[in-house]
C-alpha cells in the first residue's frame, strides 16, 4: 500500500465519481482506477462498487476508509514534525499536558531556553486522558501531572512544579463573581456542574456540597462542556486553578476549601540529557517566581 494509493482511495470516498478523483489527483482515469484495484487486491475485500452513475462505499470500504483517513493524517503531521527537525534540529524534546494552560510559562520557558539550545526542539504534546499511560510508553519525554499519579511509578524522576487551589468558576456578570473568596454558603440554591474527570481531591469537594442537600448539581461530560454550559449561564463549576487560561472570559475566584493539587513534572530516569534538565530547570524556575500568580 502506497500513500497515493491511500490518497486515491480517500479521495475517491468523498467524490465517488471516478473520472472527477483522477481530475483532482492530477492522474488519468486508467491510472487512477488501476491503482484502487490494487489496493483492493491488497486488503482483500472490495472497497468500493462500482456502477455506471460512479462508485459507492461497501460497508467494510466504510470502516476503511475511516481508519485510512486517520492513519494519513497521522502520517501528514509526522511528515511536517521529521521535515521541521531535520531542518534545524538536532534533538527534541516532548513535554506531555492535559491542557495547553496547564503550564502557562511554557511559551516563556520554550523562550528562554532556545537562547541556550537553539538546536533542540520543544514539543508540547496535548493529552487530556491517557496522558500517563503515553509518557510510560516512552512517546513523550516530559510529563505534567499531579503528584498523586505519580506515587509507586518506577523508572522515573518527579519534580515539584506548583501548588493548585480550587477556583469557582462563573459568568462575569453572576453577582457570585464579585466575592473576593466562595464558601460553601454561597453556593446554596446555585447548580453546581461536576464529572468530566474531576481529580479526586476535586471530587471530594463538589461530593461534599451536594451531600449538602442545598445545591442542586448537574453532570457534565468533560471541561470544555461544563465552562460551555457556564457561559450559557446554566450554572457554574469549581476547578483547579492550573486549568485558568487567564483570557478574562470567566471570573475565576477561591473556594474556601483546604484540598489542593501538588503539581508536578515527570520525567524518565534513564533520560540523561542536559538539555532535558535545564529545560525543567526553566519551568520550575519561571513557576517559582510567580508568587502573585493565582494557580
Amino acid at each position: 500500500m502506497t500513500t497515493k494509493q491511500i490518497d486515491y482511495c480517500i479521495e475517491l470516498a468523498h467524490t465517488l465519481n471516478f473520472s472527477r478523483a483522477a481530475e483532482n489527483q492530477f492522474v488519468s482515469q486508467p491510472t487512477f482506477s488501476y491503482q484502487i484495484k490494487l489496493l483492493e487486491d491488497e486488503v482483500g475485500f472490495g472497497i468500493f462498487e462500482r456502477s455506471g452513475k460512479g462508485a459507492a462505499l461497501t460497508p467494510a470500504g466504510t470502516q476503511f476508509v475511516s481508519f485510512l483517513s486517520a492513519m494519513r493524517e497521522d502520517l501528514k503531521r509526522a511528515i511536517e514534525q521529521g521535515q521541521n527537525f531535520g531542518a534545524k534540529y538536532k534533538d527534541s524534546i516532548s513535554i506531555s499536558l492535559m491542557v495547553r494552560q496547564a503550564v502557562y510559562f511554557l511559551p516563556e520557558a520554550i523562550q528562554i531556553f532556545d537562547k541556550k539550545y537553539p538546536d533542540v526542539q520543544i514539543t508540547p504534546v496535548f493529552q487530556y486522558e491517557n496522558g500517563m499511560d503515553s509518557f510510560l510508553k516512552n512517546e513523550s519525554d516530559i510529563l505534567f501531572a499531579l503528584k498523586e499519579q505519580t506515587k509507586q511509578i518506577p523508572g522515573i524522576n518527579v519534580y515539584d512544579l506548583f501548588k493548585s487551589r480550587i477556583y469557582l468558576i462563573a459568568r462575569r456578570d453572576d453577582s457570585i463573581a464579585k466575592n473576593n473568596l466562595i464558601t460553601e454558603k454561597d453556593l446554596y440554591g446555585r447548580t453546581l456542574m461536576v464529572g468530566g474527570g474531576s481529580p479526586p481531591a476535586l471530587k471530594a469537594v463538589q461530593h461534599r456540597l451536594i451531600a449538602t442537600g442545598k445545591i442542586n448539581y448537574f453532570n457534565s461530560p468533560d471541561h470544555d462542556t461544563t465552562l460551555t454550559n457556564v457561559a450559557a449561564g446554566k450554572g457554574v463549576c469549581l476547578a483547579p486553578g492550573f486549568l485558568n487560561d487567564h483570557s478574562g472570559q470567566f471570573a475565576w475566584v477561591p473556594f474556601d476549601c483546604d484540598e489542593h493539587f501538588d503539581c508536578v513534572l515527570c520525567a524518565h530516569r534513564d533520560d540523561g540529557r542536559e538539555s532535558l534538565r535545564e529545560f525543567i530547570g526553566v519551568i520550575k524556575k519561571l513557576c517559582s517566581e510567580a508568587v502573585a500568580f493565582p494557580l
